[in-house]
């Protein structure tokens, strides 16, 4: 269901969120560049988004809930490219200059008006039935670490692990279709830190410290990143006494999880007892974000989202599109965590780390 209501500003942000807030990580222009001519870094981004039309379009060609999927997808690659090209061209075509939220803006609309809603669904359902069998095994696993330090290290990295499964990234794309993702092996072949942004030290000094009352968690990727990534931290969360909000899109975008999906998988994943493998979950909130792309202006959320982060006392912002490419210098009124993986060279290079670098940054209030 598309939300009805008017959207407004996360109340976590630091005001005055006009000044203080821009949604956008990455500059692609500066106030002296011709606003006529496309810049360096426009033309870059906006061939990393032409780069990913033909994964898409394989997508959508194979959508079985679309009449003609195959010419509606050919309709949908020439018309994106199209729109790519005029912005190269000339960068205030299509409601530009260009950012990283007007380009999945274009693409989810040139999707959406050819009739497909939800092009990654059938992978998605995989991808979340593979992953909900292997829930058990992941948390028993962390559970049987003592050391308070060790085990949230092991739940970061689990979050991380989890990130990889992502559609959206050209050259994931193609890892995926060969073979899929191992989440075990992907935990322990993440790169060696330090990370590119690397404050998990002071964040495991601070957990072992201090008790949050109430968390919200933004997620990214169905599968196994909020399966097996977020709902292992989030239970932990729960287990110390915290509430929990986890805030999913909307609408469908790749294979982001949304918020009807995941009230889905939390009634799976529980037992009769409403337990989350032997936690109590009746903490556990889902909340609809208002957002229908992989990336997020916290400038315009779900008023129900808004109501029910009013008192939050921790932020965490998960994946590359929310927490990287949007969001890293968000400043929030109170403790907050970005945390992804870096999945496109263009972010690798503006950070000045390694393609599959990690970032975890952590601001406290």
């Amino acid at each position: 269901m598309e939300s009805s209501s008017p959207s407004v500003p996360f109340p976590l942000l630091q005001a005055p969120v006009e000044s203080t807030y821009r949604a956008c990580t990455i500059p692609y222009r500066f106030p002296s560049d011709n606003p006529r001519k496309a810049t360096p870094v426009e033309i870059q981004w906006i061939d990393l988004f032409l780069n990913s039309v033909p994964s898409f379009k394989q997508r959508a060609e194979n959508d079985p809930t679309v009449p003609d999927a195959p010419a509606k997808a050919e309709k949908f690659a020439q018309r994106y490219t199209a729109m790519l090209e005029e912005m190269k061209k000339n960068p205030e075509s299509h409601g530009g200059p260009p950012d990283c939220i007007l380009l999945c803006r274009l693409r989810e609309l040139v999707l959406r008006e050819l009739g497909f809603r939800d092009i990654f669904k059938k992978v998605k359902d995989e991808e979340n039935a593979k992953a909900m069998s292997l829930f058990e095994g992941v948390v028993q696993r962390n559970d049987e670490i003592e050391d308070d330090g060790k085990r949230v290290e092991n739940l970061i990295r689990g979050i991380l692990a989890g990130n990889i499964f992502d559609l959206g990234s050209a050259q994931l794309a193609e890892v995926f279709a060969k073979d899929g993702m191992s989440f075990l092996a992907s935990c322990q072949n993440l790169v060696s830190r330090p990370w590119v942004i690397d404050d998990l030290d002071a964040f495991k000094s601070k957990w072992t410290k201090k008790s949050w009352e109430k968390a919200v968690i933004f997620v990214d990727n169905s599968g196994a990143d909020v399966i097996l990534g977020i709902l292992p931290f989030a239970r932990e969360l729960l287990r110390r006494g915290a509430k929990v909000i986890l805030a999913a899109n909307d609408m469908p975008s790749i294979n982001d999880v949304t918020y009807p999906e995941l009230i889905e998988i939390i009634n799976k994943l529980k037992d009769a007892d409403g337990k989350l493998a032997g936690v109590d979950a009746s903490d556990l909130l889902v909340a609809n974000s208002g957002n229908d792309l992989p990336v997020i202006d916290l400038s315009s959320v779900s008023p129900e989202l808004a109501f029910m982060a009013n008192d939050a006392d921790l932020v965490v912002l998960e994946g590359m599109g929310r927490a990287i490419e949007t969001n890293l210098y968000a400043q929030m009124k109170c403790d907050s965590i970005k945390i992804g993986m870096v999945k496109h060279p263009e972010v690798a290079q503006f950070l000045g780390g390694r393609l599959y670098d990690c970032v975890f940054k952590f601001n406290e209030a």
